[in-house]
C-alpha cells in the first residue's frame, strides 16, 4: 500500500541530500570532535561548517550558535538558562497560552521555584493581543517568549512588532521557532530576537538535534554539566552526523525557500477549497493569511478525530489530530481551547501539514477518503 504522508508538522523524511552529507560522519569520519588527532579534528570542522551554515540562514554570527539535541532542550535551556542566569534582574515571564509544551513545562517548573509567569490569551485564530503584551510588563519582567507559529493551527504571530516592544522596554525576546524554519525567511537582527529555538527534524534533516540561537551578550546557565562543549554550555559528546546533517537541510530548504512555499501554499489552498466544498460545516482553524504555507487545520462536526485518524491509516495516510507532543494526552488540545473551540469541533479536529514531496492527487486521494468516513462515521 502506498504511503500518503501528510504530517510534516510532526517530523519530515530526511533528504537524499542530506543523508549524502551524513554517511561519512557515521562510518570513515567518525572522530570526536574533542579529540587533537586527525579524525577529531575532521569532525570539529564539520560542525563548525554545520553552524556557518545556520548562522548564515539567521543572519547572526557564529558564536550565537548552539546545538542542542532538539527544540524542546533548547527551549528549557533558553527559558530556564536565561531565568537562572538572570535572577538578580527579575523574576517574571511572559508566554502565550499556546505555546507548545516545552515552553509552557519549562515556565511551570520555574513557577514551582518563585518565578512569576504571564500566560496571554489569544484570539479566535491564535493571536496574541499586543496591548495585554503591553500591559503585563512590570519592573520585573526579565523574557518574553512567544512562539514564531503555532505548531498545531498554524498562525504566526506579529513577531517583529514583540521584538520591537521587548527591545524598547530592554526585555530579552525568545521565540520557539520550530515550525517557522523552512517556512519563514527569519532575520534575527531584524526581528529583534534575541533568542530562538529550532529542530533539525522539521525541514529534513535528521531526528535528535537541534539549535539554540541566543545573542552575544546574553547570558544563560547551561543546565547539563560534563564536558566543555559548544562553549561550555551543554555538555555532551556532539552529534556530528546529526550537526551536519541539520546545515546542509537548513542551507537546501533556504537555497528554494521561494519555490518550497509557493508549491505547499498551493497544496494547502487546494485543499481548503475541497474542503469548503465537500464539507459546509467544517471550520477552518487558524488565520487565514498569516499562518504557515503547508498547515491546514480543519474541524469537522459530529466527528471523532482519532477513529478519523485510525481510519485514514487504513488507507496508507498518515495525518495527526493536533500536535504530535501530545497525541497521547487524555485532555483536549490546549491551542484548540485557547481559541475558543467547543468540545465538539475539538473532538473532530484533523492537522494536515504538507512537504515537498507532495501533489494535487495526494489531496484529491486525501478528499476522496475523507468523503467516504466521514459519511459512514455519521
Amino acid at each position: 500500500m502506498k504511503i500518503i504522508y501528510l504530517d510534516h508538522a510532526a517530523t519530515t523524511p530526511v533528504r537524499q541530500e542530506v543523508i549524502k552529507e551524513i554517511i561519512p560522519y557515521l562510518g570513515i569520519e567518525y572522530g570526536n570532535a574533542s579529540a587533537m588527532y586527525s579524525l577529531g579534528r575532521k569532525a570539529k570542522r564539520a560542525i563548525k561548517n554545520a553552524r556557518e551554515q545556520v548562522a548564515k540562514s539567521l543572519n547572526c554570527d557564529i558564536n550565537e550558535i548552539y546545538f542542542t539535541s532538539c527544540g524542546s532542550e533548547s527551549d528549557n535551556l533558553a527559558i530556564k538558562g536565561f531565568a537562572y542566569a538572570n535572577i538578580d534582574k527579575g523574576n517574571h515571564i511572559i508566554t502565550s497560552k499556546i505555546e507548545h509544551h516545552a515552553v509552557l513545562e519549562s515556565c511551570k517548573a520555574l513557577e514551582r521555584e518563585g518565578f512569576e509567569v504571564t500566560y496571554l490569551n489569544v484570539d479566535e485564530n491564535g493571536i496574541i493581543n499586543l496591548e495585554e503584551l503591553l500591559n503585563s510588563i512590570t519592573e520585573k519582567t526579565i523574557l518574553i517568549s512567544i512562539m514564531f507559529a503555532n505548531n498545531e493551527i498554524g498562525t504566526i504571530e506579529p513577531i517583529e512588532k514583540i521584538g520591537n516592544i521587548a527591545k524598547e522596554k530592554n526585555i530579552v525576546f525568545h521565540t520557539d521557532a520550530v515550525q517557522a524554519i523552512g517556512n519563514i525567511k527569519i532575520d534575527v537582527k531584524k526581528l529583534n530576537i534575541d533568542m530562538l529555538s529550532l529542530s533539525g527534524h522539521k525541514f529534513y534533516a535528521p531526528k535528535g538535534v537541534g539549535v539554540l540561537y541566543v545573542k552575544n551578550g546574553i547570558k544563560f546557565k547551561k543546565l547539563q554539566d560534563g564536558g566543555l562543549q559548544e562553549n561550555d554550555k551543554r555538555a555532551g559528546t556532539e552529534n556530528v552526523a546529526g550537526i551536519v546533517g541539520l546545515g546542509k537541510a537548513i542551507e537546501l530548504i533556504y537555497n528554494e525557500y521561494e519555490e518550497y512555499n509557493k508549491k505547499i501554499k498551493e497544496l494547502r489552498d487546494y485543499y481548503f477549497s475541497k474542503i469548503k466544498k465537500e464539507f459546509k460545516d467544517a471550520k477552518i482553524n487558524g488565520d487565514i493569511v498569516n499562518r504557515l504555507a503547508g498547515n491546514a487545520n480543519v474541524s469537522f462536526k459530529n466527528i471523532i478525530g482519532e477513529n478519523l485518524l485510525l481510519e485514514l491509516d487504513k488507507y496508507g495516510i498518515c495525518a495527526s489530530a493536533g500536535s504530535a507532543c501530545s497525541t497521547s494526552s487524555p485532555h483536549p488540545s490546549h491551542v484548540l481551547t485557547a481559541i475558543g473551540l467547543n468540545k465538539d469541533l475539538i473532538d473532530g479536529t484533523l492537522r494536515i501539514s504538507f512537504g515537498k514531496d507532495n501533489c494535487k492527487n495526494d489531496v484529491d486521494y486525501l478528499i476522496e477518503k475523507l468523503k467516504e468516513i466521514i459519511k459512514l462515521e455519521k
